[in-house]
C-alpha cells in the first residue's frame, strides 16, 4: 500500500467558506494480475489533476492511494482509514464489483461521496439507490446489453457466455439475456482472477456455439484471447468482447491476433470530440502509451469532481449543493455526450468497436456503429431518490 500525495502550494485568495484542500480516498487494485486496470484509472486520474494545476474546482487536491489487492476486507481497511482518521470528501478508484458493493455502505453512512469509476452495480441502480452513490463510468449490465443487440443485427443464432463467478459477471449475464433474442448455449462461469482456461476452451469446442460472448476483465481478458487463438477456436467461433476485453492493455499483451475482433463500449480511441482528443494526446505524452477505457474513466471521474467543486466554489462541507453539482456533470466528458440518470448512473451510447490499425500501424480500436442510444438503465424506476 502506498500513499501518493499531489498538493499544490499556490497563493490565491479562495472564496469565503471554502475549503483549503479536497481529499480524495483512491482505493483500487494496484497488485496482481489485474494490476493494469486499476493503474490506468489511477493514471487518467492524475493526468486530469495535472492538467489543472492539482487543483480540483481551483482547491488544491491531496488523493490518497491504497491498493485493496482484489480483497473486499482490504479495500474495508483501507476506507476505514481514509473516512475516519483522513476524513477524504470523496471514495473512488474501485474496479471491480464486488470491492464496491463490500466498500459502498461504509462510505454512504459516513455521508461521505462514493463515486465509482468503473464498476457499476446494478444493486445500487434501483431501490439501493442513494444520494451518496454515483457511477461515472456505466452500469455493470449495459455493455452486455450492447453485446446482445450486436448479436440480434448479425443474425448469430447461438451464443456461449463466459464471465468469473462474480457480482459483475451475475449483471453481465442479465444484461446479455435482457437484449439477446437467440439460443444462449451455456452461462460459464469461472473462478475471479483464473488465469487458465484449458477445461473452459475443451468445453466450449464440444459445445461448439456460433459466437462466443466473454466478460474477462485484466490479466483474464489476455490470457483467455491468448489461449482461445491458440487453440485454433477463433477460426469457427466468433468472439465478442466488451472493451475492456479488448482493450490497449490486451492489444500490447496479445497482439496481431487481436486483428478483426469486435467489442462493444461506451468510449474508443477515436471518439472525435475536442476533449477527447486532448485526452488522448496528453496520455500518450505523459505515459508513453495509447489509454485505455480504464484511463478515460479514471480522466473523466477526476473531470466531474472539479466540475463539481468549482460549481460550489470550494464550499464541500454543503453536501446538498455538491450532490446537485456532481449530478449536473458540468464538464467536456471524453465519451461525448452523457448525463446522469435519476439513480445518478450514466445515461449515454454505446458504440461498435472492430480492433484495427491506425495511420501509424498501432492496433487500436476504430468505432463503426453505434449499438445503444441514450441507454441508461433497467432499474432507475425503482429508485425512489429524490
Amino acid at each position: 500500500m502506498r500513499r501518493l500525495f499531489l498538493i499544490a502550494i499556490l497563493f490565491f485568495v479562495l472564496p469565503a467558506g471554502a475549503a483549503d484542500r479536497v481529499k480524495v480516498g483512491f482505493v483500487s487494485t494496484l497488485s496482481g494480475p489485474n494490476a493494469a486496470i486499476g493503474g490506468d484509472i489511477r493514471d487518467g486520474f492524475n493526468l486530469a489533476l495535472k492538467l489543472s494545476g492539482g487543483k480540483l474546482g481551483g482547491v488544491p487536491a491531496e488523493v490518497l492511494i491504497g491498493d485493496d489487492q482484489l480483497k473486499p476486507e482490504n479495500a474495508k481497511q483501507l476506507v476505514e482509514r481514509y473516512l475516519r482518521l483522513d476524513k477524504v470528501d470523496f471514495i473512488t478508484g474501485t474496479v471491480f464489483s464486488n470491492i464496491v458493493v463490500a466498500i459502498a455502505p461504509d462510505v454512504i453512512a459516513a455521508k461521505t461521496f462514493f463515486i465509482a469509476p468503473n464498476a457499476g452495480p446494478a444493486a445500487y441502480s434501483g431501490a439501493q439507490c442513494n444520494p451518496f452513490f454515483f457511477v461515472s463510468s456505466w452500469p455493470s449490465e449495459a455493455y452486455s446489453e450492447a453485446a446482445g443487440e450486436y448479436m440480434n443485427r448479425k443474425g448469430i443464432k447461438n451464443v456461449l457466455f463466459v464471465a468469473p463467478n462474480y457480482v459483475g459477471g451475475k449483471d453481465a449475464a442479465t444484461g446479455f439475456k435482457r437484449y439477446y433474442q437467440g439460443r444462449l448455449v451455456e452461462e460459464m462461469y469461472t473462478k475471479l482472477g483464473q488465469l487458465d482456461y484449458a477445461a473452459e476452451l475443451s468445453q466450449i469446442r464440444a459445445a461448439r456455439p456460433q459466437a462466443l460472448y466473454v466478460f474477462l476483465p485484466g490479466g483474464m481478458g489476455v490470457n483467455f484471447i491468448k489461449q482461445f487463438v491458440a487453440a485454433g477456436l477463433s477460426q469457427d467461433i466468433q468472439l465478442i468482447v466488451p472493451l475492456w476485453g479488448s482493450d490497449q492493455d490486451i492489444i500490447r499483451a496479445v497482439g496481431d491476433p487481436m486483428l478483426g475482433l469486435f467489442s462493444v463500449g461506451h468510449w474508443s480511441i477515436d471518439l472525435d470530440n475536442a476533449a477527447n482528443r486532448k485526452f488522448v494526446a496528453a496520455f500518450e505524452a505523459e505515459y508513453k502509451r495509447l489509454p485505455t477505457g480504464y484511463a478515460a474513466s479514471g480522466y473523466d471521474t477526476a473531470q466531474l469532481l472539479d466540475s463539481a467543486v468549482r460549481k460550489v466554489k470550494g464550499r464541500i462541507e454543503n453536501k446538498d449543493a455538491l450532490r446537485a453539482a456532481l449530478r449536473a456533470a458540468d464538464f467536456k466528458s471524453v465519451r461525448g455526450d452523457f448525463k446522469f440518470n435519476a439513480n445518478q448512473f450514466p445515461v449515454q451510447n454505446y458504440y461498435l468497436q472492430l480492433v484495427g490499425k491506425d495511420a501509424d500501424g498501432r492496433l487500436v480500436h476504430k468505432t463503426i456503429g453505434t449499438l445503444l442510444t441514450s441507454r441508461g438503465d433497467a432499474y432507475v424506476q425503482d429508485c425512489k431518490m429524490k
